[in-house]
């Protein structure tokens, strides 16, 4: 399997022009995080991709650090900021264990559609807490394992994912099944506030916690 920061830069161009596939869902997600933030927050994205969702909430807080693992995915989060004349959100090409994330701690950290992506969900769980201010809050959205009812695209997809990730057509993921990432957060130092499944199928579950 190829460096996940390969398959990701790769990626970049065909994912930036991608439509979200659930917007209500994302609207819905999206609005729910809103709720949780204060003007003069200092924010930190995990995993941002091209900086959508960092820069919707750029006017809700004061700073935020939108970091991903590919360059390519940074740098085109960088342009459309510029574009937007958004000032407040610095893009940082760094994975979640970089010294690069350490000019926090945060009042807040964001990790939406990333979770399932990592090998070690545990200790990322567990980094997140670390960068956190105390009291601090951890907002996640994370594909979980899906159930018997998912769609036959979908199902055959998860059937060749193992052929599409040896020849770096597909990264790494991890399901996992929503007790056990509930359990793996609830672990690392946090309390539950706030879940859900949005969308349902296949379950993308939010999750709201405090760091403890």
């Amino acid at each position: 399997m190829q460096n996940p920061a390969i398959f990701w830069d790769k990626a970049a161009a065909k994912y930036s022009k991608s439509p979200i596939a659930d917007m209500d869902a994302y609207t819905y997600t999206l609005e729910r995080t809103r709720s949780y933030l204060s003007p003069n927050d200092t924010v930190l994205e995990v995993g941002c991709g091209t900086g959508s969702t960092a820069l919707l909430l750029a006017g809700d807080v004061g700073q935020i650090t939108a970091s991903d693992l590919s360059g390519n995915m940074i740098r085109v989060g960088s342009d459309k900021a510029a574009a937007e004349g958004i000032s407040n959100v610095k893009f940082v090409n760094a994975d979640l264990f970089d010294n690069a994330l350490e000019s926090g701690p945060y009042d807040v950290v964001m990790a939406f559609n990333v979770l399932h992506l990592l090998e070690d969900v545990p200790a990322a769980v567990q980094r997140i807490n670390g960068l956190l201010k105390p009291g601090g809050t951890f907002i996640s959205k994370t594909v979980c394992t899906p159930g018997a009812g998912i769609p036959f695209k979908l199902r055959l997809i998860l059937l060749i994912l193992p052929l599409m990730q040896f020849f770096g057509k597909a990264p790494y993921v991890n399901f996992m099944e929503i007790a056990e990432l509930e359990e793996i957060i609830s672990s690392g130092g946090f309390k539950i506030i706030e879940s859900g499944n949005y969308p349902a199928a296949p379950p993308s579950r939010y999750v709201v916690a405090r760091k403890v």
